[in-house]
């Protein structure tokens, strides 16, 4: 007799990710595994996605309103008819055996309630320098995160339906974070998070740096009141290492003016700083250089200094919001009344 597959629901929110959902439901249709049924859910998209999904023969469920990621994966959940839902993003082309690998992983160990995916280095279509960047830096940040986490990698997950029953939808009010807040209940229910590159797919990134630089802050500051109440960080990714660069970014820009207060000597204070934020992150350096070419490599430091800025900068606005904002404390409160509109920046279903 065969081994039973379970069926598996292949969850899709998507918002404005025309350029990317051919080729993410064209990988989704070349799964290995057997049986899939797909469910794609477009948040109020003003682009081309609906009638792109419907040329290809996808149904698409539609929200109300623009909710963010979360709204549109509870959507796609309450269709959903599978043991095992599979969440894939819209700009997410999965490898061909993506599915297969992580219904192995949650049959394997009973005690794992979600297995999460590691995008690849390279982005689904370059366009832009700032793709190739992102698409290095969140690799290398993932990889060295691998094992157990205590928050989703949501571009790709698997997780029992059962368990996603138990431990309910996503926190609809939430457009950023949405993942972390989700990672810590299923913790706090007793299931494991596994991050594994065995799970894995190309990713579409922001071609812009604005636009990339604007997320970054805003997850930064809506990740405070999450921290102190939980008293904990998240477990991968956000370690002390890189905590210290983006803190040391930030102080050899504050020191600049020293050396114009104080004379010559101070300007060794901005360069140890300097010198410090970058062997924070040299490992991540080094794994640009080997892959790109030097011009490129001073390009991707750049950035990476700016992004540190702009991730402190966003930590402290959400500590000066958590201070002076009862309201903002309560986000990640499921009992806690109103919208998430001006905490957490506006709707997406990207990272």
């Amino acid at each position: 007799m065969e081994p039973h597959n379970p069926l598996v629901t292949v969850i899709i929110p998507n918002y404005n990710h025309a350029r990317f959902l051919p080729l993410c439901l064209r990988a989704v249709r070349e799964q290995t595994y057997s049986p899939i049924e797909i469910v794609m859910v477009d948040d109020r998209s003003t682009d081309e996605s609906v009638r792109i999904a419907e040329s290809m023969g996808v149904e698409v469920v539609s929200t109300p309103v623009n909710g963010g990621p979360a709204v549109a994966r509870n959507t796609g959940a309450a269709r959903a008819n599978g043991e095992i839902l599979f969440f894939v993003d819209s700009d997410v082309a999965l490898a061909p055996d993506a599915v297969a690998t992580a219904v192995a992983l949650l049959e394997a160990d009973p005690r794992l309630g979600a297995a999460c995916g590691i995008e690849d280095p390279a982005p689904l279509i370059r366009s832009s320098r700032v793709e190739d960047y992102r698409a290095l830096q969140h690799h290398y940040w993932s990889i060295g995160s691998q094992g157990e986490v205590s928050f989703l990698w949501s571009a790709m997950f698997a997780i029992r339906a059962g368990v996603f029953a138990e431990v309910g939808p996503f926190n609809p009010r939430l457009t950023h974070t949405e993942e972390v807040d989700y990672g810590h209940r299923l913790g706090e229910r007793g299931h494991g998070v596994l991050l594994t590159s065995a799970v894995h797919g190309r990713m579409g990134h922001d071609r812009e740096l604005r636009a990339l630089l604007r997320k970054l802050f805003h997850r930064g500051r809506v990740r405070v009141p999450l921290y102190a109440t939980r008293r904990r960080f998240a477990q991968g990714y956000e370690t002390p290492a890189r905590a210290l660069g983006s803190v040391a970014a930030l102080l050899a820009v504050a020191t600049l003016p020293l050396p114009l207060l104080l004379g010559p000597v101070p300007a060794v204070v901005p360069a140890l700083l300097l010198a410090g934020s970058l062997a924070c992150d040299a490992g991540m350096y080094r794994f640009v250089f080997a892959r790109k070419c030097p011009l490129f490599g001073l390009f991707f430091m750049a950035v990476h200094f700016l992004v540190n800025l702009v991730i402190v900068a966003g930590v402290a606005a959400g500590a000066l919001q958590w201070l002076f904002s009862p309201r903002f404390r309560r986000i990640y409160d499921a009992s806690s009344p109103g919208s998430l509109s001006s905490a957490g920046g506006r709707a997406s279903s990207g990272r």
